[in-house]
């Protein structure tokens, strides 16, 4: 794929998917956080794939960084909705 092809993907999903959150109610925030959350988890693997990989050098620590930020995205992730949960269960009581 060239540049421009990948440009215009990546504008296209970032629009929709800016479409869909500011469409969806502040209820459902929660499910779709935790649906991210795995997508998140998918995104690891596939660091780790790619760090693993040693192809290229390049490749290695680009693929590090990945690792390093998926991490940090998923584990805040479930940091969130850990605590968004526990404001549910407190407002039940």
């Amino acid at each position: 794929m060239t540049f421009v092809e990948n440009l215009t993907i990546f504008v296209l999903a970032a629009f929709v998917g800016y479409e869909i959150i500011t469409k969806i109610p502040t209820n459902l925030h929660t499910p779709l956080m935790s649906g991210a959350n795995a997508i998140s988890g998918i995104t690891l693997l596939g660091s780790v794939v790619v760090a693993g990989s040693g192809s290229t050098q390049l490749a290695t620590v680009l693929g590090f960084v990945a690792v390093v930020m998926a991490t940090i995205n998923v584990v805040g992730g479930y940091l969130v909705s850990h605590f968004m949960l526990d404001q549910f269960s407190k407002g039940g009581r």
